[in-house]
């Protein structure tokens, strides 16, 4: 066994602990049940200062719950005031515990960052965990990254590119196990064993230039589409709020539900993820966004 093989079955492994934690012991979490909602993003929190990291918070109140982002960076050397942002949602929508929508965007999004925690940046690098993707909140100002990208906005922060990280937990070989939208099928993979990254046409350039750069560090399979924002799932996660302010963004998945069958259903269990595959996906996002924070997105 290779190194890299060992390093991706320990990721793997971190990654289900992750998810087990958010999606099995808290379950679901959302405004509905507020204090399983608090206890995952103690979790998150606990875990980035375990990693070393500074954990800062935005509170505000939505649908009489006090609710927050959290954030952690690594200041760029070099490039500080230029940001790169890492960000995934930690709320699961209603009836669901939530494993692969968001528990393994969260779960990737934190080994991503304990990456990060022994690395020198040139640009700045935010991870923020959003709070409130799910509905009620959904496509409205209460949504974590609507209020995140507002206020980032009126401090001028210049975000270069911000990722969203999206339900990326599983992975089939077999053929016929992906579905798309409209006529993308004829242009794409039948095989669901790829990772998507997903963006409007104003994004489209960064997007290519990280699928560039994705591939020279890993031969995981990786689909990607610039594409029109009103299409089914396009827009269908936190990057949204950042094109609504002007931001370039996109989104990582493993294309939700056009390949898993429990999406937002009550069967969005632990058990249901495909670790290894998402361990190899995960590292090798590791080491694309490593090297697009050393040279800029």
């Amino acid at each position: 066994m290779t190194n890299a093989d060992e390093s991706a079955m320990a990721t793997a492994a971190a990654l289900e602990a992750h998810v087990r934690e958010l999606a099995g012991t808290i379950g679901e979490r959302n405004v509905y049940r507020p204090q399983a909602l608090r206890a995952a993003a103690d979790y998150i929190a606990r875990t980035w200062r375990a990693q070393g990291h500074a954990v800062s918070t935005q509170e505000y109140e939505a649908y009489g719950v006090r609710c927050a982002n959290l954030e952690v960076a690594r200041p760029g050397v070099g490039r500080p005031r230029e940001i790169l942002l890492i960000g995934a949602h930690y709320d699961s929508v209603r009836g669901c515990p939530g494993a692969n929508d968001n528990g393994s965007g969260v779960a990737s999004m934190l080994e991503i960052s304990r990456h990060f925690a022994t690395l020198t940046p040139a640009l700045t690098v935010r991870f923020v965990a959003f709070v409130n993707e799910e509905p009620p909140s959904f496509f409205t100002a209460q949504q974590g990254s609507a209020v995140y990208a507002k206020a980032a906005r009126a401090r001028g922060d210049d975000i270069r590119l911000m990722i969203s990280l999206e339900t990326l937990g599983c992975y089939f070989d077999q053929p016929g196990s992906q579905r798309y939208p409209l006529l993308f099928r004829y242009f794409f993979p039948d095989r669901g064993n790829f990772l998507g990254l997903v963006s409007d046409f104003r994004s489209g350039r960064v997007m290519r230039r990280m699928v560039k750069t994705f591939r020279r560090h890993s031969d995981f399979p990786v689909e990607y589409v610039a594409a029109f924002r009103w299409i089914p799932g396009i827009a269908w996660s936190d990057h949204l709020s950042f094109w609504r302010q002007g931001y370039r963004a996109l989104m990582v998945t493993d294309t939700a539900f056009y390949r898993y069958h429990y999406y937002h259903t009550p069967e969005d269990t632990p058990d249901k993820l495909t670790y290894p595959a998402f361990g190899r996906a995960t590292e090798a996002l590791s080491r694309c966004l490593a090297e697009m924070a050393a040279e800029g997105p």
